[in-house]
């Protein structure tokens, strides 16, 4: 069975930034997968990531990319090596980051089968976590181009019964759970105390 590692890269804090993050996660929540496929919030792993590189059989990393005179909301499906001479993609730090461990693993004796989806954002130095009109609208082609190439892999996938919509996922970073439960305890506590 091929080891497969989904990499969602990039900083949620930063708008556009996040949207790897946003959908890997919006993968693990929505499919099931006929192998065992490893989902990964890379935003804060850092050279961590390098593990994956070499421990795993496909590696499918999540990001933004940067291409000059293309609009936002295009998705490109990169290998690793081609990756590897756009000087153009190394726009913010995680992106170097990734860049400089293809480098370093591409000297190595093992390293995966690496593709990298990337798509353009129109906004990653705003500090929100969202994304932009524009992200919003290509996600669900940003998507399906994954599930495209996963299944080139030769990994079937279905929908769960359960979903759980974009907004949803965004709303699941920018609340994480502790900070929900403390929401719903005040509101009811506002209610109670309107009561008396």
């Amino acid at each position: 069975m091929k080891k497969i590692a989904i990499v969602g890269a990039g900083t949620v804090i930063f708008c556009g930034e996040g949207i790897g993050v946003y959908a890997q996660k919006y993968l693990n929540d929505n499919y099931d997968f006929s192998e065992n496929i490893t989902f990964v919030d890379g935003g804060v792993l850092g050279f961590h990531l390098m593990s994956y590189y070499q421990e795993y059989d496909k590696v499918l990393i999540l990001d933004t990319i940067t291409m000059e005179n293309d609009t936002a909301g295009s998705i490109y499906n990169l290998p690793a090596k081609e990756l590897l001479g756009l000087g153009s993609y190394k726009q913010t730090a995680h992106e170097v980051e990734i860049v400089e461990m293809l480098e370093i693993c591409s000297l190595l004796e093992k390293i995966a089968d690496i593709n990298i989806i990337g798509i353009i954002p129109s906004d990653i130095t705003t500090v929100k976590i969202d994304l932009s009109q524009e992200l919003k609208s290509s996600f669900s082609n940003f998507i399906e181009t994954t599930l495209k190439q996963i299944e080139s892999y030769g990994v079937t996938y279905c929908k769960k019964n359960s979903y759980k919509n974009l907004d949803e996922i965004i709303y699941d970073y920018a609340y994480p759970k502790a900070q929900r439960d403390m929401k719903e305890l005040y509101n009811v506590n506002k209610t109670d105390n309107h009561i008396q």
